[in-house]
Formats: C-alpha cells, sequence, structure tokens
C-alpha cells in the first residue's frame, strides 16, 4: 500500500511538472532585459512573526471533578485546577521565493506543560505562477474537518468537538499534500478570517494526502501511510451571504498504544472515516455542522480487549455576530456527539459523549478577546485502567486570548 500511494503521488507530481516547466517569465523568453531592476529582497526580509496566548480558568461552578477530557484541556477536571496556559503560540512565515511559502510554529505551552513544541513546520511549493496548484511538504494539518482546520485562534468554542477531532491527534502529521484552489476562491478563503467570520483557512477546493498516520511529533509504528481527500467550496450568494460546504475521508492502519499488563492480540488495526460539512457564516446568524462515520478500534470493557467497531459523531453550532461601535460579541451555542474509539489514547479508549455548551465570546479590539463558556456534559472513558467509567456533571470555564 505505501508503494502504491507513493507512485501515485509521483505520478501527480509528474502531471505538473510540465506546468511548472512552461510557466517562464515572458521576458526571459523574448531576451529581454528589464532597465534598472529593483533588488530583490533577500528571503530573511520577508519572514513575518505572529501569535496568539491563552490562558484558561476551568474551576467555576464545576460540579464534578472525576468528570474530564484530557484531549481537550488538561486542567479540566481533577485536583490540580487553576490558571492555566492552554496554548502560547508563535508563527514565523513568509513568502522566501515567489514559488515557496514557509509556515513554522511552536507551541510554548504544549500540554499546558509549557514545554515547547512543534505543531507546523511545512513549505508550500507553487506549481505554477498564480499558486493555484501548490504541494505542502513538512508536518501540517491532515485536511480533515472545518473545524479541525479551523484556527483556535478563531474557533468559538474553547475545544474541538469529539467527533471529528478524534480523527487525528492535535489535528497535525507529517506528509506531502496537494492542494488547489483558483485565485479568486483563495482570495475568498483569506477574506473569511481576515473579516471575523471565523473562516477555516486556505486548504484548497480540493486537497489530496498521504502522510505517516501516527499523528504529529509521534514515530511512525509500521510500514502504511494514511491517505486521506477533501473537497470544499465558499459560495458567495448575491446578498453577501457566505455558505461553505465539503466533504472528506480518509483511510490507513493505526498502531494502537495498549496497557503492557493485559494480553491483546492484536495492536494494528485498519481505520476509515467519511463525512459532510455544512457552514453558514454569521451575517449576522450562522450555523455550522459535521459529522462522520468510519471504523476504527475500541476499547470493549465486556471482553476487555480492543476490537474493530464502528464510530459515529460531530456536532451542530448556532452563533449571531453583534457589533456595537468596536465591541463585537458573538454568542454561540454547540451540541457535539461521539460514539466510538480514541485510537491515540491508551487501549484506544471507548468514548461516549453527548455534550452542550452555551457560551459567549467578546472583542473589544482585534488583540483581546475573553469567552465565557458553561458546559453541561455526559461522558464515559473507558480502558483497561479503568473499564467503568461514566461521569457527568456541568462547569463554567473561562479563556483570555491575546493576539499579536
Amino acid at each position: 500500500m505505501r508503494i502504491k500511494f507513493a507512485l501515485a503521488f509521483i505520478i501527480l507530481m509528474i502531471a505538473f511538472v510540465d506546468v511548472f516547466a512552461r510557466d517562464v517569465d515572458e521576458d526571459t523568453l523574448k531576451g529581454n532585459i528589464v532597465a534598472n531592476p529593483l533588488p530583490k529582497k533577500q528571503w530573511y526580509e520577508t519572514i513575518q512573526l505572529r501569535g496568539y496566548a491563552q490562558m484558561r480558568y476551568n474551576g467555576l461552578f464545576e460540579t464534578n471533578p472525576n468528570l474530564q477530557c484530557a484531549q481537550c484541556d488538561r486542567s479540566w477536571g481533577g485536583d490540580g485546577e487553576g490558571f492555566f496556559f492552554r496554548r502560547i503560540r508563535m508563527i514565523f512565515s513568509g513568502q522566501i521565493h515567489e514559488r515557496i511559502f514557509m509556515y513554522i510554529q511552536p507551541d510554548l505551552a504544549s500540554g499546558g506543560s509549557n514545554f515547547a513544541q512543534i505543531r507546523d513546520a511545512y513549505f508550500d511549493l507553487g506549481l505554477d505562477a498564480k499558486q493555484e496548484f501548490r504541494l505542502r511538504i513538512g508536518q501540517s494539518k491532515v485536511p480533515f474537518g472545518f473545524e479541525n482546520l479551523q484556527s483556535s485562534q478563531n474557533r468559538l468554542p474553547l475545544d474541538r468537538n469529539d467527533g471529528l477531532n478524534s480523527a487525528v491527534l492535535n489535528e497535525r502529521d507529517l506528509g506531502v499534500f496537494f492542494y488547489y484552489a483558483p485565485s479568486e476562491i483563495r482570495k475568498r478563503f483569506s477574506y473569511l478570517v481576515s473579516s471575523g467570520l471565523k473562516g477555516s483557512g486556505d486548504y484548497g477546493v480540493f486537497g489530496l494526502g498521504l502522510y505517516n498516520g501516527q499523528t504529529a511529533n509521534l514515530p511512525e509504528r509500521n510500514k502504511n501511510f494514511h491517505i486521506v481527500s477533501r473537497a470544499s467550496y465558499p459560495w458567495e450568494l448575491p446578498s453577501g451571504q457566505f455558505i461553505e460546504a465539503s466533504f472528506q475521508a480518509y483511510t490507513g492502519k493505526f498502531v494502537i498504544n495498549r496497557n503492557p499488563q493485559t494480553d491483546f492480540d492484536q495492536t494494528e488495526f485498519e481505520e476509515f472515516r467519511y463525512g459532510p460539512t455544512i457552514v453558514v457564516y454569521p451575517q449576522p446568524f450562522g450555523i455550522q455542522a459535521e459529522f462522520n462515520w468510519g471504523r476504527g478500534p475500541e476499547y470493549d470493557p465486556v471482553t476487555n480487549d480492543v476490537v474493530d467497531a464502528p464510530l459515529r459523531g460531530g456536532y451542530v453550532l448556532a452563533n449571531y455576530f453583534i457589533q456595537k461601535g468596536k465591541d463585537i460579541f458573538i454568542p454561540f451555542s454547540r451540541y457535539h456527539y461521539y460514539k466510538g474509539g480514541k485510537k491515540f489514547e491508551l487501549d484506544a479508549t471507548r468514548h461516549r459523549v453527548n455534550e452542550l455548551e452555551i457560551g459567549v465570546e467578546w472583542q473589544p479590539n482585534k488583540n483581546f478577546e475573553l469567552v465565557a463558556m458553561y458546559t453541561i456534559s455526559d461522558r464515559t472513558f473507558e480502558n483497561s485502567l479503568n473499564p467503568n467509567n461514566r461521569q457527568q456533571g456541568s462547569l463554567l470555564r473561562l479563556q483570555a486570548q491575546v493576539n499579536f
């Protein structure tokens, strides 16, 4: 399978070599010399720095300290609650060559332990002058799900939904991804972020990728690539309303982390997922919904084993954009649901999630945001260390975010 995927990508790259090779400046072909050309910028003069930091407090009105979600927020639940840096991101990016864009993003508060870890480190290679065709090489987000691709800097709920975020830990992996989008649509993707409408960014109207499959910052544990594909298109209606629809799918083999005290017969599992997305951008009312189905590993508390099992989950989010002078208020509510295993947790932990969130984001200016979100949750998370674990409760969560 690995060889077939590699050959497919080689063929894809060769198919665009002709476009790439023929795209030469016309003045060069004609032998013309431009008089007094402006000096070109050095690569280090094109690098930009931006970022954001998030600090949280989750201990208000908490009814059950055993209600937790380690994937969502390690400061949620338990005895160690307090102020908590969820993210401190520094983003270095720039067009270092007319055909090469670089993007490197470390997180200085990874896992809430205040140590640094690479989140993104990739280069976009433009295959034509307009860079409508691109190859993204390195560690980046896997194009599966709108909310997974949406930056945490822009997302309204404090954490991503379990249903789709359980597909790829930290949403990222190391691989090669091909993206295509016409120039007009690339500008539209950019506008949906810069305008404050909470877009997901530019991942093309079509994407196809090969990636390791064990998720970012973890070693590959088998000889099989994962393959992913996504199609997405943002329409602009005559009224100015934006609507985006997407469909995505992936497949591959994953090696689980097992409890060494158990005797599971199988550690590598075939997995696949597929599902649609619809986004009506908040102008002023918005709605966002995603769902996915598939199969993958899941802990079975009856047999104390990990089995191949079906999975499904998703969410629906409603929001409303209100601007009063320079202040922006975005009230929102999200319900999300998940039934399946989380492959990257111990024994592919069995999850059953029903959760309702009601919150509001306040932006007094572009450099500061405050989110208050009340969570009502019913979560089951079971593995060989805790085979009977259902927790219910509610809490108020707060987050202050600084953008720079």
